[in-house]
């Protein structure tokens, strides 16, 4: 298992910046050496007779079929509204007038 030193851990974290403690650090460099042993593990796996894939099964589109459709028109819309301003929904200001 290739070693992960506090310095590489803190390199990476001030790039992401993230401010890590040193007892993070400390705690956090040997989790990461794990996970890249893990990655080096399935990379051994993979053969270049093995096609890569997305999911371990086909799909099929499961998506009904896209047909516009008449929809409401505006006095429709707007004939539920509560309140209406200008042909449009009018709503509480919730901004300032900056």
């Amino acid at each position: 298992m290739p070693e992960i030193t506090r310095e590489e851990v803190r390199h990476l974290a001030d790039l992401a910046r993230i401010d890590l403690s040193d007892a993070e650090l400390d705690h956090l460099a040997p989790q990461l050496a794990v996970i890249l042993d893990s990655i080096r593990s399935i990379s051994d796996v993979a053969a270049d007779d093995i096609p890569p894939t997305s999911h371990p099964l086909p799909l099929t589109n499961v998506f009904r079929e896209d047909v516009a459709r008449p929809g409401l028109t505006a006095e429709e819309a707007l004939s539920g509204a509560p309140q209406v301003e200008d042909h449009r929904f009018a709503v509480p200001r919730i901004l300032g007038e900056e």
